[in-house]
């Protein structure tokens, strides 16, 4: 199993910042991999929403379903796939520090099949897409 984390320091509101992440509609805007993600379940996003996201990752093209697993407003947020062919969670946890909040995006991913033998490039694609995707929040969030 392959495990990532940074952090990014935000000069914009935990709630603002907690609201960008937590919808699944923006999700294809910061995180670089993913070229559309919609909302698939009904009523408001909590644990239990679901999404479908499709992602272009070492030259494949990926669609998966995720499902929130935590979801603390201003505080945790998490999901995991529960389809597609590299199962991986991820959580982002959110802290007011400096004026703004302190963002932290972990995830782990274990591979399988192709992705199994691909696993250490993975693992340092994942590192620094994990990177660009806190930066790409920072950016979009502080130019608001």
């Amino acid at each position: 199993m392959a495990k990532v984390k940074t952090s990014v320091l935000i000069d914009r509101p935990v709630g603002e910042v907690f609201s960008y992440v937590a919808d699944p509609d923006q999700v294809a805007q910061w995180a670089g991999p993913v070229v559309e993600s919609t909302k698939t379940s009904e009523g408001p996003v909590g644990v239990g929403t679901t999404s479908t996201r499709v992602t272009q990752f070492l030259g494949r093209t990926i669609e998966a379903t995720h499902e929130i697993t935590e979801f603390d407003p201003d505080s945790v947020y998490a999901d995991r796939t529960t389809s597609g062919p590299v199962p991986i969670h991820s959580r982002i946890l959110f802290e007011a520090a400096d004026g703004g909040t302190k963002v932290t995006i972990e995830g782990e991913l274990q591979a399988a099949g192709f992705f199994k033998i691909a696993e250490p490039v993975m693992l340092r694609v994942a590192r620094r897409q994990v990177e660009t995707d806190a930066q790409n929040l920072k950016e979009i969030l502080e130019a608001k």
